[in-house]
């Protein structure tokens, strides 16, 4: 059984996915095969991209970073959820998929805006709102099931990648919290910064020497350069309703 299954691959899920796998929690991404982000021709309003980004290569870099942070990754659709046990959610629940073997998991964040019929024998509390359903959450994601989550978009968050991100972060230290797992924090210090005030390291901080922080900004650096090397060919998808007779 894996802690944590999250249901869908866009920014919010993703970013739910780096938070929950650097705690050491064995996270599974169920990944439709899109994310609605790749219809963006540019990525304008994110922050540490003044020119803006294309939605694409955006996407692939946060893939890679989730990957890194030890998260996996399945390509599917989930229909439909349930708890193992109906009379203890403890024992967590049973996610089936449109053609592979059911799933286990011990928590479920929804990160699939706008599908949730999937949810529906969990009775979570789907809101309507005109053809779309969004899901009633409390401010870590939470929903009126223990152990289930929703995040980004589905969640009633306004519909932009920087917002989905954020939230997507903070449903991920919601089940971090919820599940007492060792919690990641992405405050590394220079050497001595706590030790040479006679201070501990605070749990889930570290410290690194001068050579260390060489090596992870040289590592970050020619990531960077890479992924941003040659131009990124793959063309925005068109909204299902569009016709493309090119």
């Amino acid at each position: 059984m894996r802690d944590v299954c999250i249901v869908g691959g866009g920014v919010s899920g993703l970013a739910a996915s780096i938070f929950t796998a650097r705690a050491g929690l064995d996270t599974l991404v169920i990944d439709g095969g899109e994310s609605i982000l790749a219809r963006n021709a540019s990525l304008e309003n994110y922050p540490g991209f003044p020119d803006g980004v294309d939605a694409r290569r955006y996407l692939h870099l946060v893939r890679e970073q989730a990957r890194n942070a030890g998260a996996t990754f399945e390509l599917g659709r989930v229909t439909r959820a349930e708890p193992v046990d109906e009379t203890d959610l403890e024992d967590g629940f049973v996610l089936e998929t449109d053609g592979g073997e059911p799933l286990e998991a011990r928590r479920v964040i929804a990160a699939s805006w706008s599908d949730s019929e999937y949810l529906v024998p969990l009775d979570v509390g789907r809101l309507k709102r005109g053809s779309k359903h969004f899901v009633d959450v409390d401010q870590g994601g939470r929903t009126a099931v223990d152990g289930v989550y929703a995040a980004g978009r589905l969640a009633k968050e306004p519909h932009q990648a920087i917002v989905a991100a954020g939230h997507g972060s903070k449903v991920g230290l919601a089940v971090v919290h919820d599940s007492d797992a060792n919690f990641y924090h992405d405050w590394v210090a220079p050497e001595g910064y706590f030790t040479d005030r006679n201070r501990e390291v605070p749990p889930g901080c570290k410290e690194i020497d001068d050579k260390e922080r060489r090596a992870r900004d040289e590592q970050a650096r020619k990531t960077m350069l890479e992924a941003f090397a040659e131009p990124f060919d793959d063309r925005p998808t068109m909204h299902p309703s569009v016709t493309d007779d090119t």
